[in-house]
């Protein structure tokens, strides 16, 4: 990969199968990946379902962590590397916000705006997400959403309903290996 290095913040996720072990796995393709550097990954956190219809309690609770890294590349080739590990971990999509064996948003792209047919950033919905704000602001104190504003702040906003996955495993780039 050529090009200026960026750093990077994604978000993901999981309600179906092993949840743990999908982050885990997907943390370590991400941490993989031609272009890829620095890795650097929250605690977990457990979180209700949000649906189009807005908080689903019925459906499975994910299980969310928020990574860091640098990237050397351009924004579309790393979300089409993500959408890969997605499909390759059993992600259907069939129904828009369903439930999912794996989501991998791209959140921030350093200071980068984009706004096309495939993909936004800063990412639309992050600001109103705490389980977004909530993991990040674990590994960055001083994080920002460019136009939108500081992590912390931002979360106090959301009213935060996320909590720390007490009984799940810390996900570490490239273990197993």
């Amino acid at each position: 990969m050529t090009g200026p290095v960026h750093g990077v913040v994604l978000a993901l996720g999981s309600n179906l199968g092993d949840r743990a072990a999908t982050l885990a796995r997907a943390v370590q393709d991400i941490a993989e990946l031609p272009g890829a550097a620095h890795v650097v990954v929250s605690p977990l956190y457990e979180s209700a379902a949000v649906k189009l219809d807005g908080v689903d309690e019925c459906a499975p609770r994910y299980l969310n962590a928020v990574l860091t890294l640098s990237w050397r590349g351009d924004p579309h080739a790393l979300l089409n590397a993500v959408n890969f590990i997605e499909a390759r971990h059993g992600r259907v999509r069939a129904e828009r916000w369903g439930d999912r064996t794996l989501d991998i948003d791209l959140i921030v792209f350093g200071q980068l705006t984009v706004d096309d047919d495939r993909l936004t950033l800063p990412h639309p919905r992050a600001a109103e997400r705490d389980f977004v704000l909530a993991p990040w602001l674990d590994l960055d104190e001083a994080a920002v959403i460019p136009g939108r504003g500081l992590v912390r702040d931002l979360l106090v906003a959301t009213g935060t309903t996320v909590r720390r996955a007490a009984d799940a495993p810390a996900l570490v780039p490239g273990a197993g290996r």
